[in-house]
C-alpha cells in the first residue's frame, strides 16, 4: 500500500470499473434474478437460475481462496459478525422478493434497465433509494431496531456467524475445505444441465457475476487496507462500512441519495461508484448494440405497482442488509448464515408473489 497515494480513490475507481463490466454484461446476457425465479415458476426453466447459482458458487470459492491467502479478512465484514438478526433477515428477504416482483426487477436490474432507457427505472431508483435511506437512518429504522432486531429475535454467538465457525472449523484450512465442498456441489448442479452448458449468455453471466464479486473483495479487502494518512492507523478506506465490501446495490443507492443531498460532507465510495458503473456499463452496451429504447409506464396502475415495489425493496434490502447480489452472492460468499436466510427469503417472497398474481389474473379472467 506504500505505493498507493490515495487508496480510497483507487477503491472507488475500481468499484466503478468492476460495476461497468457488470452492467455491460448484465444487459448483454439479460441477467436478472427476478427473471430467474419467474422462469422457474412460470415455465419450469432453470437457465437463469443456474447462471445466478454459478455466480454464487464461483464467489464462494474465489472469496474463500482470497481469505486463505490473506488478501481479505472476512471476519471484518458486516456479514459475518456474531449477532444474527434472523427475523430481520427473513422479513427483509421476503419483503425484498415481493418488492422486486412488483417493480419488475431487483436493484441491479433497475440500474441495468435505467442504462437501457427505461424511464420506469428512474422512478424505481428514486423511491428505492429514498426508502432505503429512511430505513437506514430515518424513522423506519426505529421499527427495524425495536421490533425486527429486538433481542428476542436475535442470536448472539461467541464467534462469527459463518457456517465453518458453527461447525467449529475456524482454521483457514477447514474454512477453505467447507467452502470448496459447498461451491463444488453448487457447480455440479449448475453444469449438470446440458442446456445450460450450451447457453453462452447464461454461462457468461454467471462467470462475470462471480468474478466481479471476488474482485470487489480483493479491492476493498487488500488494496483499500492500509495506513490512514489522517489518523496514521491501519484501516479500510473507500467503503461505507469501513470494512471489506463487494457488490451490493440497495445500501449504495441510499448512500448515493445521501451524497447528492450533502455533497460537501461526503465522498464517493466503492458502493456509490458501483451504482454509476452499472448504469454506464449498461448504457454503453445499449448504444453499441443499438438496443437503447425509451420505455415508460403503460398505466397509472403500472406506475403504482412499480412505486410500491421500489418502497418494499428499499425497506427490505436495508432490513435484510442486502439484496439479490449483496446478500445472495456477496454475503453468501462469506458463508454467513444470515445471508442464506435472506437468499431463500427473497426467492420465496418473489415466487409467492408471482403465484398470487397468476391466481388473481385467472380469477379476473
Amino acid at each position: 500500500m506504500d505505493s498507493v497515494e490515495n487508496p480510497a480513490l483507487v477503491v472507488a475507481w475500481a468499484g466503478f470499473f468492476l460495476a461497468l463490466i457488470f452492467g455491460f454484461m448484465a444487459n448483454k446476457t439479460s441477467f436478472c434474478t427476478m427473471g430467474a425465479v419467474s422462469d422457474i415458476v412460470n415455465m419450469g426453466d432453470w437457465g437463469r437460475m443456474r447462471a445466478w447459482l454459478l455466480g454464487i458458487g464461483l464467489a464462494i470459492l474465489g472469496t474463500n481462496l482470497l481469505a486463505f491467502w490473506g488478501y481479505v479478512d472476512l471476519g471484518q465484514t458486516f456479514y459475518t459478525r456474531g449477532t444474527v438478526h434472523w427475523l430481520a433477515a427473513l422479513v427483509g428477504g421476503l419483503t425484498f422478493g415481493l418488492g422486486m416482483t412488483l417493480a419488475g426487477g431487483c436493484g441491479q436490474r433497475t440500474l441495468v434497465r435505467l442504462g437501457g432507457g427505461n424511464l420506469k427505472s428512474v422512478v424505481v431508483f428514486m423511491f428505492l433509494g429514498y426508502t432505503a435511506l429512511v430505513t437506514m437512518n430515518g424513522i423506519l429504522r426505529i421499527f427495524v431496531d425495536k421490533v425486527l432486531r429486538a433481542d428476542v429475535f436475535t442470536l448472539h454467538l461467541d464467534g462469527l456467524q459463518t457456517l465453518p465457525a458453527l461447525l467449529n472449523m475456524s482454521d483457514k484450512v477447514s474454512q477453505l475445505a467447507v467452502a470448496l465442498i459447498i461451491s463444488l456441489l453448487i457447480l455440479a448442479f449448475v453444469f449438470a444441465s446440458k442446456d445450460f452448458r450450451e447457453n453462452r449468455d447464461n454461462l457468461m453471466a454467471g462467470l462475470v457475476v462471480g468474478g466481479v464479486v471476488v474482485a470487489g473483495w480483493y479491492v476493498t479487502g487488500h488494496l483499500g487496507f492500509g495506513e490512514n494518512p489522517e489518523t496514521m492507523e491501519l484501516t479500510y478506506m473507500g467503503t461505507d462500512s469501513r470494512g471489506p465490501e463487494s457488490m451490493t446495490f440497495v445500501g449504495p443507492l441510499a448512500y448515493t441519495m445521501d451524497l447528492w443531498a450533502y455533497w460537501r460532507d461526503k465522498t464517493v465510495t466503492f458502493g456509490v461508484a458501483s451504482v454509476f458503473g452499472v448504469v454506464i456499463g449498461s448504457l454503453v452496451y445499449s448504444m453499441l448494440s443499438r438496443s437503447f429504447r425509451w420505455e415508460y409506464f403503460n398505466s397509472p396502475q403500472d406506475m403504482f405497482r412499480h412505486i410500491l415495489g421500489a418502497i418494499l425493496m428499499g425497506f427490505g434490502g436495508i432490513t435484510a442488509m442486502g439484496c439479490t447480489i449483496g446478500q445472495a452472492v456477496t454475503g453468501v460468499s462469506t458463508l454467513a448464515i444470515s445471508s442464506f436466510v435472506v437468499f431463500f427469503g427473497i426467492v420465496a417472497g418473489s415466487a409467492i408473489t408471482m403465484k398470487v398474481q397468476y391466481y388473481m389474473m385467472m380469477r379476473d379472467a
